[in-house]
């Protein structure tokens, strides 16, 4: 039988089809042990495993601690929360049992403080596991009496091994430690940033290689012939009036260097028109090719943040229109720095924000599209340049004249074809020359460019990575704001169906991907998703309740919450498959109903760090998720229907022996 009640639409609680919106792995080692590493460091590591939620390794890491001589009450403490956590007692097999129990024979030769004191309490609780509700009240008030640190560590890694009235004891200050903590140290603000990818280094355009090869070769030449045409017109003129051509000659040198000073200033420095964009960015080094679906995706990154970074005065539309140029020639670099990284948009996505961001600073000091404005020739030198060349040009005619004013024959031809010369290779070394220093000019200028736009760009990059560090949750949040909603979950599922602990036999919480998602993990760390979907299983002696809901995790919203309800013998078989290009999924097959099949994790074989084993992270991920706890219940119920109830009732519980 079944009953569906709560808001719901589609189908994305069963039968998931998961969609990957963003991946990362975040470059960490917290969690590796260097096979030289001390006792000491193994066993820091194994607590950290253990407080971010992955009890499988901690279990093997702290057991190698103690292995290796590291061994007192507060390891043994956390060894033994290891052994227990995300585990019932039914989970424990008849040789760790035994460990456990030669583990409390040790306790009495611990020093005595709170960390024995802990552990003493642990292997009470344990003790006390399926007793009457009202022998559990010492036990209960030595747990009360521990230091909170303890405290909470065993309330949070027992939660599934603690039942019945034992549970339900326990279970308001368990609400009450979920409450405070579901939304400290900012959750709300900081979630964010642990989906953030890591941003790619910053990269600027390479100044273009310096092209005056043939401008400089045809030089020297030009040069010679004009230094022999002036020196002929000048002696020419000289024979003819020699103290006339005297002063022409030094005014032809005077108005000659003014001339190549004041023209170098202007014409040798002044940017060409085809070397600046109108957006005042260099062009790219090569022509853009087609765009793709990279560039598209910068495209539209740089449409929003110039639509979110106007300046005053300017709509979102109005400021877009203004900038279509700035925009489209910039996505194009972006898009031609970037494209053979094989990167997703967003990881440059900072550096479009801060050219955003700088594009609207531009405008508001009126450079936005003149970036040379300081490259501006001054109005004086234009004028000295222009009076000089006027200059000269009637110097050259004045001595040209001179030179006439002679009395043999030959000297006007000669005098005429040293003119000639002089003004030809004149205008042809002053072209060559500009052009050499104009080329020199530019590479000298976009070297400079390059160098202050890239280091610009470094110090954007470093402000926005430092910013993520400071802001990114710790493993350790993350674990405790999801346990906090998990635990909240779980009390409004037993207030719906109005159950107590002492109702149940067991639950079991399975957290999987959302239908669209963000991800994002740690180096040797289970996926952590932005959007989840949480079954619940409550196990009671008339059947199975399953919850489920999809959680926003930024800030704790649930939605598209479903119930049903079925018998024992109405679960005919669980399965499982695992495809390494697919991911992980879980199958239940009803007798009543179709096959329902839940997405437990994605693939992640393309996002292994080279040190990491794609088997360690799957199963690392799969516990994290609850699936093998939720998948050796559902397994046992499929094979025996309700003769597991007589197995698995927590009032017919083995007890723990305690060693003397």
């Amino acid at each position: 039988m079944s009953d569906n009640n709560g808001a719901t639409y589609g189908s994305a609680a069963y039968d998931s089809t998961v969609g990957i919106q963003a991946e990362t792995v975040h470059n960490s080692n917290v969690y590796f042990v260097h096979p030289d590493a001390s006792p000491q460091e193994k066993y820091r590591v194994g607590v950290r495993l253990l407080e971010d939620g992955i009890p499988s390794r901690a279990r093997d890491v702290i057991t190698d601690a103690i292995a290796h001589g590291y061994h007192n009450a507060e390891v043994r403490f956390h060894w033994v929360l290891a052994m227990l956590s995300a585990r019932t007692y039914h989970d424990l097999s008849v040789e760790e049992v035994q460990r456990l129990r030669h583990a409390s024979g040790l306790v009495r030769a611990y020093v005595e403080d709170e960390w024995k004191d802990a552990l003493r309490v642990t292997f009470d609780l344990l003790a006390a596991l399926g007793t009457a509700s009202g022998a559990t009240g010492p036990v209960l008030k030595q747990l009360q009496d521990l230091p909170s640190r303890q405290h909470d560590a065993i309330l949070r890694h027992l939660d599934l091994m603690l039942t019945g009235g034992l549970k339900d004891d326990l279970w308001a200050e368990t609400l009450e430690r979920a409450r405070a903590e579901r939304f400290g140290n900012d959750r709300v603000g900081r979630v964010w940033a642990y989906f953030e990818p890591s941003p790619i280094g910053a990269r600027a355009v390479l100044p273009r290689l310096a092209t005056d090869a043939a401008a400089r070769s045809a030089l020297p030449l030009r040069l010679v012939l004009f230094v022999v045409s002036s020196t002929v017109l000048g002696a020419l003129a000289w024979i003819a009036h020699p103290a006339q051509g005297v002063f022409e000659s030094l005014v032809a040198v005077v108005a000659g260097r003014t001339a190549a000073r004041y023209g170098v200033q202007w014409w040798g420095r002044e940017p060409r028109p085809d070397h600046t964009a109108g957006a005042g960015a260099p062009q790219p080094h090569r022509p853009a090719p087609a765009e793709d679906g990279f560039t598209k995706r910068v495209h539209s990154k740089f449409d929003h943040y110039f639509s979110v970074r106007t300046p005053h005065g300017f709509t979102p539309e109005a400021w877009l229109a203004h900038t279509a140029e700035v925009r489209s020639g910039l996505a194009a670099e972006i898009a031609d720095l970037y494209r053979e990284s094989r990167i997703s948009v967003d990881r440059v996505a900072w550096l479009i924000r801060y050219l955003a961001e700088e594009s609207r600073n531009r405008h508001n000091n009126g450079t936005l599209f003149d970036r040379h404005h300081q490259d501006r020739t001054p109005a004086r030198t234009k004028v000295l340049t222009v009076a000089a060349l006027v200059v000269l040009g009637a110097v050259a005619l004045s001595a040209f004249g001179t030179a006439m004013s002679g009395a043999a024959q030959p000297r006007p031809l000669w005098a005429f074809l040293a003119l000639l010369g002089a003004t030809w290779s004149g205008h042809a070394v002053a072209q060559r020359w500009l052009e050499f220093r104009r080329e020199r000019h530019r590479v000298t200028r976009e070297a400079r460019e390059y160098q202050e736009e890239l280091a610009a760009r470094q110090k954007a990059h470093q402000r926005w990575k430092a910013f993520l560090d400071e802001t990114r949750p710790s493993e350790r949040e993350m674990e405790t704001w999801l346990t906090c909603d998990k635990t909240l979950f779980v009390d409004e599922a037993l207030r719906h169906h109005r159950l107590t602990w002492r109702d149940l036999i067991t639950h079991t919480i399975l957290v999987a991907p959302a239908p669209s998602y963000k991800r994002a993990r740690v180096q040797g760390g289970p996926w952590r998703y932005s959007h989840y979907v949480i079954r619940l299983f409550l196990f009671t002696r008339d059947g199975i309740r399953e919850i489920s809901s999809e959680l926003k995790f930024v800030d704790s919203t649930r939605r598209n919450e479903q119930r049903s309800n079925y018998r024992f013998d109405a679960l005919s078989s669980v399965q499982v498959t695992e495809n390494a290009d697919v991911g992980f999924d879980l199958e239940l097959v009803l007798t009543n109903g179709p096959a329902r099949k839940i997405r437990v994790k994605d693939a992640d074989a393309h996002q292994l760090a080279p040190d990491e084993s794609a088997r360690e992270i799957s199963e690392i991920s799969l516990s994290a998720a609850g699936f093998t706890h939720t998948f050796r219940l559902l397994e046992g119920i499929a094979a025996d229907g309700k003769d597991w109830i007589e197995r698995h009732n927590p009032d017919d519980l083995t007890p723990f022996q305690v060693a003397d």
